[in-house]
C-alpha cells in the first residue's frame, strides 16, 4: 500500500492497477485481526483499529495473489493474478460474503462501519479502481486529480 501522494506520480496506466481503500475501510469489510496481546480488550482494540484506519482509508494497494487456496489447490498451481478489491456495496451481498470471515474472527462488519462512520473520505483518484468501473461501462480516466 502507499500513500496517495506517491500513486499520483505513478504512470496512469499503471494507477489503473491499483484499488483504493474507502470502500473497504467504511463498510467494516477491512480489519485488523485482534492480536493475543489485545484479547478480552475489545474496546481497546476497537479504538486502535479504528485510528489505524484513518490512515489505511487514503492508500492505494496492488495485490497479487499466487495460490488460489479456495479452490482447494495444495500447491501455488498456474500464474499469479493481480487481484481487486469490493468498491461499492452493489458488488456483492457483504452479509454473505464476511459471514465465515465474521464468525472466525468474531467481528461484525455493520459494527465497524458504524465505528468508522466519521472517518473523513479523502477521495478515490479516477484511475483507481479501474477493473469495476470498466466492468459497469464507466470510462476510466488517464489524468491525475
Amino acid at each position: 500500500m502507499v500513500p496517495k501522494r506517491i500513486y499520483e506520480t505513478l504512470d496512469p496506466e499503471e494507477q489503473k492497477l491499483w484499488h483504493s481503500h474507502e470502500f473497504e475501510v467504511k463498510s467494516g469489510m477491512l480489519i485488523m485481526p485482534t492480536p493475543s496481546t489485545h484479547k478480552g480488550r475489545g474496546d481497546k482494540w476497537e479504538k486502535l483499529e479504528t485510528e489505524a484506519m484513518k490512515e489505511v482509508i487514503g492508500l492505494y494497494g496492488k495485490t497479487w495473489h499466487f495460490w488460489q487456496v479456495d479452490k482447494g489447490d495444495e500447491l501455488p498451481l498456474g500464474q499469479p493474478m493481480l487481484m481487486g478489491s469490493l468498491s461499492g456495496g452493489h458488488q456483492a451481498n457483504l452479509d454473505e460474503l464476511l459471514k465465515d470471515r465474521n464468525e472466525r474472527f468474531s467481528v461484525d462488519h455493520k459494527d465497524k462501519a458504524k465505528l468508522r462512520q466519521g472517518i473523513p473520505e479523502p477521495g478515490i483518484h479516477e484511475n483507481a479502481d479501474s477493473w469495476w468501473k470498466e466492468a459497469m461501462g464507466t470510462s476510466v480516466g488517464t489524468s491525475a486529480e
